[in-house]
C-alpha cells in the first residue's frame, strides 16, 4: 500500500493494496488478525445498513434488521464455506481453511462496505418517496450490485492463488517443473538454435583453413568473422552465424541446452476455478433463501411488527410480484 503507515480501515487496504492482501493470503501470514478485522468491519457495516432497511417500518424493526442482516451473511458463509473447501480438496488444490475463509471474507467485506456506502441514497428515498414496493426493490438492487462487486474480488483473489499454483494439483505442478528443466544435449543429427560464443574462438574445418605446418598468406591474416561451419551429421547446406559453434563440436556441448520454454501461452483453467463459479451460484441461492426465511427486513407498513414471518412462497416470486404491483 502506498505510504509507510498502514490504514486503520481494512476496507481501505483491500481497495488500495489488493495485491498485498492476496500475497498475505498466499503466504498465510497473520490471517487470523486480518480475518478478524474483516469480520468486525463487515458486521458493523451490515448492521448500519440493516438499520436503514428496517427504519421504513419502525425503530424496533430497524433494531432487528440491524441484527439480522449481519446474521444473514455470516450464516450463509458458515453453510457454504465447507463446500468451497471440499471442492478444492477434491480437485487437488492446496488451499487451507484459513485461506478459503479469508478469501470469502474479502468478498463479504467489500459487499458490506459498498452497501453501507449506498445507505445515504437509500435513506434519501426513504424520506422523499416512502413507497414500500419501490423502497424494497431499490435496496434489493443495491445489495445485488454490492454482492456482484464483492464476488469479483473473490474471483480475482482465486486467480492470484491459481497463478501461485495453489489451485493446481501437485502432480500437475511436478509436470510443469519437469518441463521447465533443461533437457539433455541434442543428438549430433539435430539442429538446435545457435548460441553465441566468444568471437575469438577458433573454428576448425573452415574454408579458409590451411594444412598443418603451412603459413597463411598475407591476405588471410586479416581478422574476419569466423567461417560458417556445418553441423556434424546435419544436412548439407546448413550453416551457423559467425561466432557460433555447431552442435556436436567438442567445445559446444556446454553451450547447447534444451528447447526454450515458451512463455505467455494460455494455461488451462483449473477445475477448482470452474467450481468457484458454481459455488458462487450456490452461495447466492442459499443467501436469498435464508433472507426469505429471516424476513422481514423492511417491514410492511400495513402489518404489525413481527420478528419473523411464516415460511411461504419464495424470494423470487415476491420480487416478481412487487415489480408487477409498481
Amino acid at each position: 500500500m502506498s505510504g509507510d503507515r498502514p490504514s486503520p480501515l481494512v476496507i481501505e487496504r483491500i481497495l488500495r493494496d489488493r495485491q498485498g492482501i492476496w500475497q498475505q493470503i498466499v503466504a498465510e501470514h497473520d490471517l487470523n488478525r486480518l480475518t478478524g478485522r474483516m469480520l468486525a468491519s463487515s458486521a458493523i457495516a451490515l448492521a448500519c445498513y440493516g438499520a436503514v432497511l428496517g427504519a421504513f417500518h419502525s425503530p424496533l424493526m430497524a433494531l432487528t434488521s440491524a441484527l439480522k442482516l449481519p446474521l444473514l451473511f455470516l450464516v450463509t458463509l458458515a453453510i457454504c464455506l465447507p463446500t468451497l473447501y471440499l471442492f478444492n480438496l477434491v480437485f487437488g488444490a492446496r488451499l487451507s481453511v484459513r485461506q478459503s475463509l479469508s478469501l470469502v471474507m474479502v468478498a463479504i467485506t467489500v459487499t458490506s462496505m459498498l452497501a453501507v456506502a449506498f445507505a445515504p441514497i437509500s435513506l434519501f428515498f426513504l424520506i422523499t418517496a416512502p413507497d414500500y414496493g419501490f423502497f424494497k426493490l431499490l435496496n434489493v438492487a443495491i445489495l445485488t450490485l454490492s454482492a456482484v462487486v464483492g464476488l469479483r474480488f473473490l474471483t480475482g483473489g482465486m486467480q492470484v492463488l491459481n497463478d501461485h499454483g495453489l489451485l493446481a494439483p501437485e502432480a500437475a505442478q511436478a509436470q510443469t517443473a519437469q518441463a521447465a528443466l533443461p533437457a539433455a544435449a541434442p543428438d549430433s543429427g539435430q539442429v538446435a538454435a545457435p548460441v553465441a560464443v566468444p568471437v575469438g574462438a577458433a573454428v576448425a574445418g573452415s574454408a579458409g583453413s590451411v594444412p598443418n605446418g603451412a603459413t597463411p598468406d598475407a591476405t588471410s591474416s586479416a581478422v574476419a568473422a569466423p567461417a560458417q561451419v556445418p553441423a556434424q551429421g546435419a544436412p548439407a547446406g546448413v550453416s551457423f552465424p559467425p561466432g557460433m559453434l555447431p552442435p556436436g563440436h567438442p567445445a559446444s556441448q556446454h553451450q547447447w541446452s534444451a528447447r526454450p520454454v515458451r512463455r505467455g501461452e494460455p494455461t488451462e483453467r483449473p477445475a477448482s476455478m470452474t467450481l468457484l463459479y458454481i459455488w458462487i451460484l450456490l452461495f447466492g441461492f442459499v443467501g436469498t433463501q435464508l433472507a426469505w426465511t429471516l424476513r422481514p427486513f423492511f417491514g410492511d407498513p400495513d402489518r404489525d411488527f413481527a420478528l419473523f414471518r411464516s415460511i411461504d412462497g419464495n424470494f423470487y416470486a415476491e420480487i416478481l410480484r412487487t415489480i408487477a404491483n409498481l
